[in-house]
């Protein structure tokens, strides 16, 4: 706990909203004013107020016995934008799922003002407990904090005019899709094949939601959404796939795999060491069903067992008892180059490898394209539409 003073948390505070503003220019008003307002180290009382106003890293604040992560207080600046996308305005009714530290709620009721209702949800108690204490020592105790399933949504105070998501969602319940007005914005970590986008959704009156914007993120998984699967290929040293329960990956065919000669394909297409190649994992998603992730330890990487081009998130494309993923190779030269492609394990593992190429000679046609999602219950579906990803509550589209 720290025992800095008042007025060194105010300059920490400033600086933070300052470097908020300057990484992200067209922030609006309201945001930053909120930013400014809200005292973001009463959220965090046992982290040392460096911690706490350092906009650029997430602030853990429960772990599992295993180590795996499950709450945080989330990067600051992704905070902001992911605000900003919700286009929260005076008198607003709010739902969030991922209660966290309760500071994001409180962000949300300066934005929403004494006319508003903000209802922020978790699952865990002990979670939701430590929010509503600190949302009342902040003066914040008009929010509603609820201990329940967030999927579930909240009928007593529903229609909502926005929801956001502030746990990695890998499916979209219907009680969010019926509990949003028409119009309304919902805004969350939306994962699928692997990989994680957040998505600023509007609800049409027809009931679909369509994306006005994606964007990079990353997120704790959502507890309780059971549409994502994972597997060892090789466990000593360990390499694991995750794909999704809608894909036709059967992990028992792949046993062995990595132990078959490795078939090689190259692309051509180059990169440094500062250029983005998520978008190539992104767009693949848009058509191809066999898109999941590989995760290679570090003793695999060692072993030149399993080298992904980033060992534990890197696309590979599987189909029956074949696989092949994302690979570089540096290029002579004085200044860093890579070309892209990919190994294939498998007696379909070449073709793989020459298919996950095809995808990156697309991206390449255009790096800076985005996508456009839409997003409709399984319910209200008769047909499912061409290259749709079928979760359990919903199916989501994605195109170019």
């Amino acid at each position: 706990m720290t025992t800095a003073t008042p007025g060194t948390a105010a300059e920490l505070h400033a600086d933070m909203v300052r470097k908020i503003t300057s990484s992200r220019p067209s922030l609006d008003s309201p945001v930053i004013e909120a930013l400014r307002t809200v005292p973001r180290h009463l959220f965090l009382p046992d982290a040392t107020l460096d911690e706490a106003y350092n906009p650029y890293k997430a602030v853990i604040t429960k772990t599992a016995l295993d180590g795996t992560h499950l709450s945080c207080a989330s990067v600051a600046t992704l905070v902001a934008g992911m605000l900003a996308e919700l286009h929260v305005r005076p008198g607003e009714r709010i739902f969030e799922v991922g209660a966290g530290t309760g500071y994001n709620a409180a962000l949300l009721a300066e934005l929403t003002g004494p006319d508003g209702l903000v209802v922020t949800t978790d699952i865990d108690e002990e979670i939701t407990g430590q929010a509503s204490k600190a949302l009342a020592t902040a003066g914040y105790r008009g929010v509603r904090v609820l201990t329940r399933d967030g999927a579930l949504g909240d009928e007593t105070d529903t229609p909502f005019d926005k929801i956001i998501v502030t746990v990695g969602a890998c499916d979209i319940p219907n009680a969010w899709f019926a509990q949003l007005v028409p119009g309304g914005r919902m805004v969350l970590p939306l994962r699928w094949r692997g990989q994680t986008r957040g998505v600023a959704f509007v609800k049409g009156d027809d009931g679909v939601l369509r994306s006005e914007s994606v964007f990079l993120c990353g997120f704790v998984p959502m507890i309780g959404q059971d549409v994502e699967r994972s597997a060892a290929l090789h466990t000593d040293p360990l390499v694991q796939i995750h794909y999704d329960v809608d894909q036709d990956i059967d992990p028992a065919q792949l046993t062995g795999s990595l132990d078959t000669p490795r078939a090689s394909a190259w692309s051509g297409i180059t990169v440094g060491p500062q250029d983005p190649i998520d978008g190539i994992w992104l767009r693949a998603t848009a058509t191809d069903p066999a898109v999941c992730r590989i995760n290679a330890s570090s003793n695999a990487v060692s072993a030149d067992l399993c080298t992904p081009f980033i060992p534990n998130l890197s696309p590979t494309l599987i189909a029956g008892s074949s696989l092949a993923y994302l690979t570089k190779r540096r290029l002579e030269g004085p200044d860093p180059l890579y070309e892209l492609g990919a190994h294939g394990h498998g007696a379909d593992g070449h073709a793989l490898a020459e298919r996950l190429c095809g995808h990156i000679h697309t991206w390449n046609t255009d790096r800076e394209a985005r996508p456009s999602l839409t997003a409709m219950p399984l319910t209200a579906q008769a047909t499912i539409p061409k290259d749709a990803i079928v979760k359990k509550d919903c199916t989501v589209t994605v195109t170019y």
